[in-house]
């Protein structure tokens, strides 16, 4: 409680804000009363999300690739939160690249894994102190794709499998502090992600060089087809923010949310179907050819 007795505010961090999940998220933990520290890379996408919140919203600079950036958001957060420390980290922020393995550009893939894993430890290093203070709770934002791959996004599985892995160990290593680690697989949301990646299409269609596109020409224009059908099927962010919000107040949250019924079913054809039957159904769904 403060000095007039009102109730103090439990603290958040929400890395990836500016737009899709994580200002749902942001938007949602603000409505509940929560005070948000909303991870934003640029100051108009923090004032933005202000508009839209209580006072309580406090946008913080964080680019999860620049340890500077967050070891000055983690001094911001501690000294506006005080004794109180950190009751809740959601590790949101993320990018997702794609193409044909067999030419893919390995910065891309450097950058797909330091941005969707590094970072998100890095994170979770600077502001565990805090999270130890309040006994508070990791949220980490994965996806389904974290259990199931599928062709020409296999960086992005790649990142997502990966946390998958390290959200397993954090939680068995946090739990003799009794802090709670979980993570949330989506599957297809209706966000930004599906124009980026439309206009990452185009741009990988540009690039490849001219046997690439013999290869594979035909099943990128398959790819850009399956993307728009997944953004139509697309459910709100604020889904995934519920589940989020779970995560972060339930007495026992769950170890794994997974959101949206397609998700749902691709976490059972993980488990039963064998990998060809499974294959066989990605390349029928995605309208890509058989065998040659």
């Amino acid at each position: 409680m403060s000095e007039d007795g009102a109730k103090t505010p439990k603290n958040v961090v929400i890395t990836g804000a500016s737009t899709g999940i994580g200002e749902a998220c942001a938007l949602r933990m603000d409505r509940h009363g929560w005070r948000v520290f909303a991870g934003v890379r640029k100051e108009a996408d923090g004032e933005a999300l202000k508009a839209q919140a209580s006072d309580r919203l406090m946008p913080v600079i964080i680019d999860v690739t620049e340890q500077p950036t967050i070891n000055v958001a983690a001094e911001a957060v501690t000294a506006a939160a005080g004794d109180a420390g950190l009751h809740g980290l959601v590790n949101n922020a993320g990018v997702g690249y794609g193409g044909p393995l067999e030419f893919l550009d390995i910065e891309e893939l450097r950058q797909q894994l330091e941005v969707n894993v590094v970072g998100q430890i890095a994170v979770t290093q600077a502001f565990l102190p805090l999270i130890r203070q309040a006994n508070g709770r990791i949220v980490n934002m994965g996806s389904i794709g974290g259990r199931m791959a599928t062709p020409f996004i296999g960086p992005y599985n790649a990142s997502k499998f990966a946390m998958e892995a390290l959200t397993d160990s954090l939680r068995q290593e946090l739990h003799p502090w009794g802090i709670h680690v979980s993570i949330v697989e989506p599957g297809s949301i209706a966000t930004p992600i599906w124009q980026k990646s439309k206009d990452r299409v185009e741009d990988i269609k540009v690039r490849l060089p001219e046997e690439a596109m013999r290869y594979y020409g035909d099943t990128m224009d398959s790819i850009e087809k399956a993307l728009d059908d997944f953004e139509a099927a697309g459910i709100p962010p604020d889904e995934v923010a519920k589940f989020v919000e779970h995560a972060l107040t339930a007495g026992t949250p769950k170890t794994r949310y997974v959101v949206g019924r397609d998700a749902q079913l691709q976490r059972v054809l993980v488990k039963w179907a064998p990998d060809r039957v499974r294959d066989g159904l990605v390349r029928r769904q995605l309208g890509l050819p058989d065998k040659k």
